[in-house]
């Protein structure tokens, strides 16, 4: 630890005070969340932590060592005297996407690294949390620390969104982890009720308290209409009722790309979802396996398009990621939302907001928003490397708010920008009516 100054002015000295105590507990929550994620692998074999089912997924083994290899690159090999990376091959094996570092592991390819396998990768991490202990408190910017924490806590997700589609391509339908109890009963989802919002001119965006992401910057103001959400997300027996009115099979829902990939790739119900022989589908591929469909619960992995085509269906539409940051910006990211510290592991109807409040808004399911995933105006990415980690992206994809069952407690604000393409759905993505 820093030694104080006793010479300083008592102010000067309670501020140094200040820091260090910060400086402490940021390093007791970044190493708390470390050990997070060598839980979410426990009980897991080598085979499980290496195979890759998809070039947009990454092995768990991938993502343990990438987040390590954060912290060596930019933390400790710059900032720590005398510092011994663990093994140079690692700086090409698991950098992800940082071209300013250099070349990689194309990534496709990473479910090929049988080698270095998991018990080499535990010990990188130990590696890396010893000298992270050692690292004076003031040697390193605490931004360059808070964003190694969040960056984790994003692939601590991913890790089990990736596991998910992994297990899903096996005919066994193995479980990642039981299940914590009998299955919610299930009961036909509460009627949709819509909760207006008064529209004007509005402030969007981080306002400088608190970690946020550069692409949550620079706060701006935009003019919103008055519009009205949806209290709950749209649920599986909604979707259902959608999939009987050929809701699949009608091309006027669809925008022109939607509707190209939902005929070549056969697309005719959510991911996951098993059909039976007589062509009802009833369950669906979860983190504890397959597990019957409940009507109530939010649906699950769909993609923008068909999110798009779903809300046009309905006779409404996705709201745009400026009008959910406003309804949202009084309801904090509290109880009852259903995070990744939650037993179940699939998304559930937490319900039991207060009336005129938005239900589960927080976890659950991403909600899709109507919103192209761009810059806000000033934005200005970082200098170096560290400045690929979002601005670099912002081309194509669309946004999404609101967190899922598998986001860490403790990761979201109202203004936490997602963002995927308009195909993906391995995510726990799902959506929101507008109008």
């Amino acid at each position: 630890m820093p030694t104080l100054d006793l010479a300083l002015p008592p102010h000067a000295h309670d501020q140094q005070s200040l820091n260090t105590v910060r400086a402490g507990r940021l390093l007791d929550s970044l190493l708390q969340t470390r050990a997070t994620s060598v839980s979410l692998v426990e009980g897991l074999s080598d085979a499980d932590c290496t195979v890759q089912s998809m070039p947009d997924a990454s092995p768990a083994k991938w993502h343990l060592a990438h987040t390590t290899w954060f912290f060596e690159e930019f933390i400790l090999s710059p900032h720590l005297p005398g510092y011994r990376v663990f093994d140079p091959a690692f700086r090409y094996l698991f950098n992800s996407y940082y071209d300013t570092i250099g070349p990689r592991h194309p990534r496709p390819q990473r479910g090929l690294l049988t080698r270095p396998t998991l018990e080499q990768i535990s010990a990188f991490r130990d590696h890396v949390d010893a000298a992270l202990l050692k690292l004076p408190l003031d040697a390193a910017p605490a931004s360059l620390l808070e964003l190694g924490l969040h960056h984790e806590q994003q692939h601590q997700e991913l890790l089990l969104t990736d596991l998910l589609h992994l297990f899903a391509q096996n005919p066994l339908h193995p479980a990642y982890r039981p299940l914590p109890g009998p299955l919610p009963a299930e009961r036909t989802p509460v009627a949709l009720r819509w909760i207006r919002f008064p529209g004007g001119l509005t402030e969007i965006g981080h306002d400088g308290e608190g970690f946020a992401f550069d692409n949550e910057g620079p706060r701006h103001r935009v003019w919103l209409g008055d519009f009205a959400l949806a209290h709950r997300p749209v649920c599986n027996a909604d979707w259902l009722d959608f999939m009987a009115d050929d809701g699949y099979a009608t091309p006027t829902l669809w925008l022109a790309d939607g509707w190209r990939w939902v005929q070549e790739h056969g697309v005719r119900a959510p991911a996951y979802w098993q059909a039976h022989d007589d062509g009802f589908y009833t369950e669906t591929m979860t983190l504890h396996g397959l597990q019957p469909l409940l009507p109530q619960a939010p649906v699950c992995h769909v993609s923008f398009y068909e999110a798009d085509a779903y809300a046009r269906w309905a006779g409404a539409r996705l709201p745009t990621e400026f009008e959910w940051e406003a309804a949202a910006g009084r309801q904090a990211p509290t109880a009852p939302a259903q995070l990744a510290d939650h037993p179940w592991r699939l998304p559930l109807a937490m319900g039991a907001a207060p009336e005129g409040d938005l239900h589960d808004l927080w976890g659950g399911v991403w909600e899709w928003t109507a919103s192209a995933y761009l810059p806000y105006p000033g934005f200005r990415p970082a200098p170096g490397a560290v400045g690929e980690y979002n601005g670099k992206f912002m081309s194509g994809q669309m946004v999404l708010r609101g967190g899922s069952c598998a986001t860490p407690p403790g990761h979201l604000r109202p203004t936490y920008r997602n963002f995927f393409y308009p195909h993906q759905r391995w995510q726990f993505t799902g959506l929101r009516l507008a109008r």
